[in-house]
């Protein structure tokens, strides 16, 4: 997927599944354009990842094997708790 495609990206971050939408939504709107083309991609990688996967790395019950997406779980966590509670 095309880090630049803004309009994919954000489809791909509607999962359909509440906790997911809490989760990535607000981050792709309030955080996306500001991350660097590096951790666009990584981004764009975690998006591709399953839903019980993404559900479980970011409700912290595990985290992902690679280092690169690990890292966006939890700066996605970071950000989403620095920016407080959601109304979707």
């Amino acid at each position: 997927m095309d880090i630049n495609n803004k309009a994919r990206i954000h489809w791909a971050c509607r999962r359909g599944m509440r906790e997911l939408d809490i989760s990535i939504m607000p981050f792709f709107e309030h955080d996306y354009d500001a991350l660097s083309e590096e951790d666009k991609r990584v981004f764009v990688r975690l998006l591709e990842c399953d839903d019980p996967d993404l559900f479980n790395w970011l409700m912290n019950h595990g985290k992902p094997a690679d280092a690169e997406l690990a890292r966006m779980v939890q700066l996605i966590q970071q950000r989403n708790q620095e920016r407080g509670p959601v109304a979707l």
